[in-house]
């Protein structure tokens, strides 16, 4: 089964710590990939089946939206990565996160 990748920037700290735990505590998803970015902004990133995902990063945003000082710079969706994408970006399940593989 395909498994779709969500992804929500946030600028500070904070604010990205609120999504990841909202998404993981909301839906059925697996965190894949936290990475800082330039400028004090953050990003972490889900998989899971698209469902899940959807519902993961909409609790995200809203944990975002929650949290003092925390500002969303963006988030998305892509439902279907191809498998080139998979292989040469950073989203594919590592052997730190396959034990929290949900599916």
């Amino acid at each position: 089964m395909p498994a779709a990748v969500g992804t929500i920037e946030t600028l500070g700290f904070p604010g990205v710590l609120a999504a990841a735990d909202a998404m993981v505590k909301a839906a059925a998803v697996t965190l894949v990939k936290y990475n800082v970015n330039e400028s004090g902004r953050f990003m972490v990133s889900v998989r899971g089946p698209i469902s899940e995902v959807k519902v993961a990063v909409d609790a995200g945003v809203e944990a975002v939206g929650k949290t003092y000082g925390a500002e969303l710079t963006d988030y998305y969706i892509i439902p279907n990565p191809n498998e080139n994408v998979v292989k040469v970006l950073p989203i594919d399940y590592s052997s730190k996160v396959e034990r929290f593989r949900i599916f």
